[in-house]
């Protein structure tokens, strides 16, 4: 069975980066009828966040990416890693290191005066005396001296790291009795049975202390998938500015959690030439053995473009329900069908479709001035008036035809261009120029209100 984490550390936001590592493994276990597990790696009692693990949790829960199982903290956990050093103690695979900070200081600037690579040079490893006084103690796992280590990745091929080039006898429990963090992913990978680890190869660095862990341990290495990053249009690392920022904001900016996650599927994976793939598209296609080995780039463009592709293909009943959160209640608005249609597929985001509604259904009291300037000349007052009375003398009057009509009939018998009579009436139904079809404008507005803005407008300008 394929088995994926997510394993987040509570010390700040949920970002881009992270939400991409979490929605590959979530898609890989899906796809296989496997498990995708969440942990988080709280140990830092210093940098944790009850706070940031609680926002980790409401990303996943408006996304949508349900994990299985209970979630796994670390913090709870210090009695089974402190069961596995005991363990690696008795069978001779790990020792007490006695050297103070101070010698280890000493011992590294005499290494780099020397132009060599700064390790530990195993002092304590086969020490057999007694220990010194006053110094508590770490504890070193014996890495090997020789030979490679080979990281098996799905997505960068074989990774080879010398021993001796990359690796000491590394920290596993500190002073305190804290267990370090290769120490702690590669027990915790192995009791919650992960097959399949995807992350950043940010992480890539980290995986052959792990292996030695595991093989310690006599655990069995997982599948690697180290994903590379994502860059900003310039290829450097993604900022705040660029879209590095809590997935949380992209809710509040107004994205939905389809758009969002197919626009992350695609930074640094493909099928084909496909760009829109649903839920279940994803879960059927998605190989993290397709991963492309070079950065992705984050561009807003097409984060943009895909909202709006859902935005216009949803329902207006699941319109409505979303846009409650943004003050909207258009669920049982009976012009509801009329005023999305008319607008959902002028938005990027479902803020952008808020703030369209709300110019629509607010009453304005300002006019811009340069649209009043292009649109109000000497006759305008006169064809509003025209218009006006037309509508205020017809009786059925509900559908965007019948306000079409009314503004051919006005410019047919007043002998003027259509355009004549569109200007002035939309700068008086929404105080500026820019704006849907007035006829839909006006079946949703309804009678009463399209006189009303157009008496207001008249009043203003006269």
């Amino acid at each position: 069975m394929v088995v994926t984490r997510f394993a987040p550390s509570p010390t700040g936001y949920l970002h881009i980066g992270g939400l991409r590592t979490a929605l590959f493994s979530y898609l890989w276990a899906k796809k296989n009828n496997g498990l995708f597990l969440l942990r988080i790696e709280d140990t830092d009692k210093a940098r944790n966040s009850q706070e940031a693990a609680d926002a980790i949790l409401k990303a996943f829960k408006w996304l949508g990416l349900e994990h299985h199982g209970e979630i796994v903290y670390q913090s709870q956990r210090d009695e089974i890693y402190a069961s596995y050093i005991k363990q690696l103690l008795d069978e001779g695979k790990a020792y007490r290191c006695y050297m103070s900070k101070e010698d280890l200081s000493s011992l590294r600037e005499a290494q780099m005066a020397k132009n060599e690579r700064t390790k530990y040079d195993g002092k304590y490893r086969d020490f057999k005396g007694t220990p010194p006084e006053g110094l508590e103690s770490v504890i070193r796992i014996k890495s090997p001296l020789s030979g490679a280590i080979i990281v098996k990745d799905g997505v960068k091929g074989n990774v080879v790291f010398q021993a001796e080039d990359i690796l000491d006898d590394f920290v596993i429990a500190r002073a305190d009795g804290s267990p370090t963090y290769n120490f702690v992913v590669a027990v915790d990978d192995h009791l919650m049975g992960v097959t399949e680890v995807i992350r950043g190869d940010d992480h890539l660095s980290n995986t052959p202390k792990q292996i030695v862990v595991y093989e310690a341990l006599g655990f069995d290495v997982p599948s690697f998938y180290h994903v590379p990053m994502i860059h900003n249009s310039e290829g450097k690392k993604l900022s705040k500015r660029d879209g590095a920022t809590d997935v949380m904001a992209y809710k509040d900016m107004g994205y939905t959690p389809e758009a969002l996650l197919n626009f992350l599927v695609r930074l640094g994976w493909s099928y084909g030439d496909q760009e829109i793939f649903s839920m279940q598209e994803m879960q059927e296609l998605f190989n993290p053995k397709d991963i492309n080995r070079s950065a992705s780039i984050y561009n807003t463009e097409k984060l943009d473009w895909l909202s709006a592709h859902y935005i216009k293909n949803a329902s207006n009943s699941t319109l409505a329900e979303l846009l409650i959160g943004y003050d909207l209640f258009l669920t049982s608005h009976d012009k509801r069908e009329i005023l999305l249609d008319a607008l959902k597929e002028r938005a990027k985001t479902l803020k952008e479709l808020s703030e369209l509604i709300k110019e629509i259904l607010t009453t304005p009291t300002i006019y811009d001035e340069t649209a009043i300037k292009k649109a109000f000349k000497a006759d305008s007052v006169e064809v509003l008036n025209a218009f006006k009375e037309k509508v205020s003398t017809s009786s059925e009057m509900h559908l965007p035809s019948d306000y079409h009509h009314l503004m051919q009939a006005t410019a047919e018998e007043m002998q003027i261009g259509f355009g004549k009579i569109a200007n002035p009436l939309r700068v008086a139904l929404l105080g500026k120029m820019s704006g849907p079809g007035l006829d839909s404008v006006m079946a949703i507005l309804g009678k009463n209100e399209t006189i009303l803005r157009i008496t207001n407008a008249i009043a203003a300008h006269s």
